[in-house]
């Protein structure tokens, strides 16, 4: 059986199985090159910059852990419910932090899988133009992974270790053979809760450091997404039924356990324990404040990070009348189908490649042009 296990696949993403490297050097392949990928192939040289150089980050700007809260504590879930009753300001600060802390771990853990994932699509996709794109994006991935390690040795020396949750997506998106699952998988579902994440931290940080980290990690991460849409755009409408029901129904699976495991109290518990909290009260006290209604208003916000998630799914393709009612219990359906394609990172991503361009002294606009180029172009 083949690499997609015979799921239909525009040919721009055929693949074969990884150790299948004699198909690599069949001598017609090498001119069967798609052009759906030119554009964002090349305008990866208007978005460089290098995590190394002080010049586009500079990671040694100062932040009093102790004092000041890194993000406001309104982001703070727990300082939502009754843990906050329980907590002095300083404690307060303390939790704001180290929570911080977890989220920048989970994403290093997750540019560490995205790295990996990107890599070893290197050796399944046939396509000369996806490989090399798959190529750009690994490399894009390997300077995240430099970035967010040195923003945490930073500010906190070293990172947490990876939640169990995204552990295992992350594993299974890696490891499986499935180039539907890797796409869906990683550059829908990851890098839509990814874009999300950044846009709030770019929002709303009070740290300069962290909003030009994430400025910058966003002029990426906008192409790897539009890499995911023109995937969708070519493949999900020539889809028979019971395969698109297959991708629709693992997409839901996969939103529901990270919408349910969001918070993490058992993953977190080393931090309550610091400030006299048991990790099995936060969590009903989290539970009694988190209602579907409560939740309903925190995903209007339009950097949301699942309310980000859904809208990708919803304009891949990878939401229908089927799906859709589990979806309408968090957000408003109709308003996302309102909404056009432009994800809530792109407007971040456009500013912030505009400020590569003069910091590089590239002309023109490339990039922010193939940013919204449309598959069919």
């Amino acid at each position: 059986m083949s690499t997609n296990q015979k799921m239909t696949m525009d040919a721009a993403y055929e693949a074969v199985a990884p150790d299948d490297f004699p198909a690599m050097m069949e001598i017609d392949r090498y001119g069967n090159r798609s052009t759906a990928f030119d554009k964002i192939i090349s305008a990866t040289h208007d978005h460089f910059w290098d995590p190394l150089d002080d010049k586009y980050v500079d990671f040694s700007q100062p932040w009093d852990l102790e004092n000041d809260l890194l993000m406001p504590a309104d982001f703070n879930m727990e300082l939502k419910t009754a843990v906050s009753d329980k907590l002095d300001e300083k404690q307060k600060v303390y939790l704001v932090n180290e929570s911080v802390r977890w989220t920048m771990s989970s994403i290093l853990h997750g540019e560490q899988g995205a790295l990996a994932l990107s890599a070893s699509l290197c050796h399944i996709l046939k396509d000369p133009g996806a490989q090399e794109y798959a190529a750009n994006q690994t490399r894009e991935e390997a300077r995240h992974v430099t970035g967010f390690a040195r923003y945490v040795q930073a500010r906190w020396g070293k990172p947490k270790p990876c939640g169990v949750v995204l552990e295992k997506l992350l594993c299974e998106i890696v490891a499986t053979p499935l180039v539907w699952k890797k796409l869906v998988g990683m550059q829908m579902i990851v890098e839509g809760l990814a874009m999300g994440t950044f846009a709030t931290f770019y929002a709303k940080t009070n740290d300069p450091l962290m909003r030009r980290l994430m400025q910058l990690v966003m002029t990426d991460e906008a192409f790897h997404h539009k890499f995911g849409k023109i995937w969708a755009d070519r493949t999900v409408p020539n889809l028979p039924a019971a395969e698109r029901d297959l991708i629709e129904d693992w997409a839901l699976e996969v939103f529901m356990t990270l919408m349910r495991n969001s918070t993490g109290p058992e993953q977190k518990k080393e931090i309550y324990e610091r400030i006299g909290l048991d990790w099995r009260w936060v969590q009903g006290a989290l539970a009694e404040a988190l209602t579907d209604k409560n939740m309903r208003r925190e995903l209007q916000e339009s950097t949301n990070v699942f309310r980000v998630l859904i809208k990708t799914l919803v304009k891949a393709g990878i939401v229908t009348s089927r799906t859709a009612p589990m979806y309408a219990a968090y957000v408003d359906m109709a308003e996302l189908y309102g909404e056009g394609d432009r994800m809530v990172g792109d407007d971040i991503a456009e500013e912030g490649i505009k400020y590569l361009q003069q910091l590089n002294g590239a002309g023109g606009d490339a990039a922010i042009f193939a940013l919204g180029a449309t598959a069919a172009e």
